[in-house]
Protein backbone atom coordinates (compact mmCIF):
# COMPACT_ATOMS: atom_id res chain seq x y z
CA UNK A 1 0.00 0.00 0.00
CA UNK A 2 2.77 2.44 0.92
CA UNK A 3 4.73 1.42 -2.16
CA UNK A 4 1.77 2.20 -4.44
CA UNK A 5 1.16 5.63 -2.91
CA UNK A 6 4.86 6.50 -3.20
CA UNK A 7 4.79 5.56 -6.88
CA UNK A 8 1.72 7.71 -7.46
CA UNK A 9 3.29 10.72 -5.75
CA UNK A 10 6.90 10.47 -6.87
CA UNK A 11 6.64 9.05 -10.38
CA UNK A 12 4.91 12.04 -12.04
CA UNK A 13 7.42 14.45 -10.55
CA UNK A 14 10.32 12.25 -11.55
CA UNK A 15 9.01 11.93 -15.10
CA UNK A 16 8.52 15.69 -15.38
CA UNK A 17 12.05 16.33 -14.10
CA UNK A 18 13.49 13.81 -16.52
CA UNK A 19 11.67 15.30 -19.50
CA UNK A 20 12.62 18.82 -18.48
CA UNK A 21 16.30 18.04 -18.07
CA UNK A 22 16.46 15.89 -21.21
CA UNK A 23 15.11 18.69 -23.36
CA UNK A 24 16.87 21.70 -21.90
CA UNK A 25 20.29 20.55 -20.82
CA UNK A 26 21.65 19.39 -24.19
CA UNK A 27 20.68 22.67 -25.87
CA UNK A 28 23.61 24.46 -27.46
CA UNK A 29 24.15 27.96 -28.66
CA UNK A 30 23.27 28.50 -32.31
CA UNK A 31 26.27 28.32 -34.59
CA UNK A 32 25.27 31.25 -36.77
CA UNK A 33 27.43 34.30 -36.29
CA UNK A 34 26.65 38.01 -36.07
CA UNK A 35 26.39 38.34 -39.85
CA UNK A 36 23.56 35.89 -40.39
CA UNK A 37 21.10 38.60 -41.51
CA UNK A 38 23.67 40.01 -43.93
CA UNK A 39 24.25 36.55 -45.41
CA UNK A 40 20.50 35.97 -45.77
CA UNK A 41 20.14 39.30 -47.57
CA UNK A 42 23.12 38.68 -49.84
CA UNK A 43 21.83 35.19 -50.58
CA UNK A 44 18.35 36.49 -51.41
CA UNK A 45 19.76 39.13 -53.75
CA UNK A 46 22.10 36.65 -55.44
CA UNK A 47 19.30 34.10 -55.79
CA UNK A 48 16.99 36.65 -57.35
CA UNK A 49 19.75 37.78 -59.74
CA UNK A 50 20.53 34.18 -60.71
CA UNK A 51 16.84 33.62 -61.41
CA UNK A 52 16.74 36.69 -63.65
CA UNK A 53 19.83 35.52 -65.54
CA UNK A 54 18.57 31.97 -66.06
CA UNK A 55 14.99 33.09 -66.70
CA UNK A 56 13.63 30.24 -64.58
CA UNK A 57 11.39 30.46 -61.53
CA UNK A 58 9.75 33.45 -59.92
CA UNK A 59 11.65 36.40 -58.52
CA UNK A 60 10.29 35.79 -55.02
CA UNK A 61 10.87 32.03 -55.16
CA UNK A 62 14.48 32.50 -56.23
CA UNK A 63 14.99 35.09 -53.50
CA UNK A 64 13.60 32.68 -50.89
CA UNK A 65 15.92 29.91 -52.12
CA UNK A 66 18.88 32.29 -52.02
CA UNK A 67 18.01 33.51 -48.53
CA UNK A 68 17.76 29.94 -47.25
CA UNK A 69 21.10 29.18 -48.88
CA UNK A 70 22.61 32.26 -47.21
CA UNK A 71 21.45 31.12 -43.79
CA UNK A 72 22.77 27.60 -44.43
CA UNK A 73 26.17 28.86 -45.57
CA UNK A 74 26.41 31.01 -42.45
CA UNK A 75 25.46 28.11 -40.20
CA UNK A 76 27.82 25.69 -41.95
CA UNK A 77 30.66 28.13 -41.56
CA UNK A 78 29.95 28.27 -37.84
CA UNK A 79 30.35 24.50 -37.50
CA UNK A 80 33.63 24.16 -39.36
CA UNK A 81 35.91 25.57 -36.68
CA UNK A 82 34.27 25.27 -33.31
CA UNK A 83 36.02 27.38 -30.71
CA UNK A 84 37.31 29.91 -33.23
CA UNK A 85 36.15 33.47 -33.16
CA UNK A 86 33.58 34.68 -35.66
CA UNK A 87 36.23 36.81 -37.33
CA UNK A 88 38.52 33.82 -37.83
CA UNK A 89 35.66 31.78 -39.30
CA UNK A 90 34.86 34.56 -41.77
CA UNK A 91 38.45 34.89 -43.01
CA UNK A 92 39.01 31.12 -43.38
CA UNK A 93 35.97 30.36 -45.51
CA UNK A 94 36.17 27.60 -48.09
CA UNK A 95 34.72 28.48 -51.52
CA UNK A 96 33.83 24.91 -52.47
CA UNK A 97 32.07 24.39 -49.14
CA UNK A 98 30.14 27.66 -49.41
CA UNK A 99 28.97 26.91 -52.95
CA UNK A 100 28.13 23.29 -52.15
CA UNK A 101 26.18 24.13 -49.00
CA UNK A 102 24.38 26.89 -50.88
CA UNK A 103 23.41 24.52 -53.70
CA UNK A 104 22.17 21.90 -51.26
CA UNK A 105 20.17 24.42 -49.28
CA UNK A 106 18.68 25.82 -52.49
CA UNK A 107 17.50 22.36 -53.52
CA UNK A 108 16.11 21.70 -50.03
CA UNK A 109 14.29 25.05 -49.92
CA UNK A 110 12.83 24.39 -53.37
CA UNK A 111 11.62 20.97 -52.30
CA UNK A 112 9.99 22.43 -49.19
CA UNK A 113 8.25 25.05 -51.32
CA UNK A 114 7.10 22.39 -53.81
CA UNK A 115 9.32 23.62 -56.65
CA UNK A 116 10.58 20.55 -58.50
CA UNK A 117 13.02 22.38 -60.74
CA UNK A 118 16.07 20.96 -58.97
CA UNK A 119 18.62 22.36 -61.40
CA UNK A 120 17.41 25.93 -61.05
CA UNK A 121 17.21 25.59 -57.27
CA UNK A 122 20.80 24.32 -57.16
CA UNK A 123 22.02 27.16 -59.39
CA UNK A 124 20.21 29.73 -57.24
CA UNK A 125 21.68 28.33 -54.03
CA UNK A 126 25.16 27.98 -55.50
CA UNK A 127 25.06 31.61 -56.67
CA UNK A 128 24.09 32.65 -53.15
CA UNK A 129 26.96 30.65 -51.65
CA UNK A 130 29.44 32.12 -54.14
CA UNK A 131 28.25 35.68 -53.47
CA UNK A 132 28.58 35.20 -49.72
CA UNK A 133 32.06 33.78 -50.17
CA UNK A 134 33.12 36.73 -52.32
CA UNK A 135 31.77 39.26 -49.82
CA UNK A 136 33.38 37.68 -46.76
Amino acid sequence: MINLSLKRKLLPGLMATTLFSATLLPAQQASADDRVLRDIGVGAAAGAAAGLITGRGSFLGNAVNGGAAGAAVNAAQGTTKQGSTNRARRTNRNAVQDIGVGAGAGVAAGAIRGNRNTGNNAITGAAAGAAIHLLK
